[in-house]
C-alpha cells in the first residue's frame, strides 16, 4: 500500500478540514523560498532539465531538486521523463496569470514603480551596498 503525503492529504483534504486560508497558506509558503521562486522564473523563458535550470541559475543540483520537489507536488511545475532526464515546465495556465498579477502589483503599487523589476542582478547583488543605495535615490523620486 502507498502511504499519502501530506501535501497529497492538503490537496485532495483527507484527514483535516480544508479552508481557504489553509490553502492560500499552501499556495503561498510553497512560493515563499526565493530558490523556487528563481526556478519558476527560469521556466518562464523554456522547459528545463535539473542540469540547465542549476546552470541558469548558478546554483548546486541537489538544491535545485530538493526545491523542485514541492512546486511539482503543488502542480506549479509540470514534468516529463525524456530519455534519462526529467523535464520540468510552468503551469502557465496557472503561474502566467499570476506573475502578471505581480507584475501589474508591482509597476502600480510599489514605490520603485515596478523598476526593481527590471534589474535582472542576480539575488546575491541585491544586497550591494551600492545597489541599495541606487534603490533608495529611486525610491525618494
Amino acid at each position: 500500500m502507498n502511504k499519502i503525503s501530506y501535501e497529497e492529504c492538503f490537496i485532495l483534504g483527507i484527514g483535516m478540514k480544508t479552508s481557504l486560508a489553509e490553502t492560500c497558506y499552501k499556495f503561498f509558503s510553497t512560493l515563499s523560498n526565493p530558490t523556487r521562486l528563481a526556478i519558476l522564473e527560469s521556466l518562464r523563458e523554456s522547459p528545463k532539465s535539473v542540469k540547465q535550470i542549476s546552470e541558469s541559475l548558478g546554483e548546486e543540483q541537489s538544491m535545485i531538486s530538493h526545491n523542485l520537489k514541492p512546486l511539482v507536488e503543488c502542480r506549479f511545475v509540470f514534468v516529463k521523463r525524456k530519455w534519462k532526464e526529467r523535464v520540468y515546465s510552468l503551469n502557465k495556465e496557472t503561474m502566467g496569470p499570476i506573475f502578471q498579477l505581480f507584475i501589474f502589483h508591482a509597476q502600480k503599487y510599489c514605490p520603485t514603480k515596478g523598476a526593481c523589476l527590471k534589474d535582472r542582478r542576480s539575488r546575491r547583488d541585491k544586497f550591494d551596498p551600492a545597489y541599495m543605495s541606487s534603490l533608495q535615490r529611486q525610491i525618494r523620486r
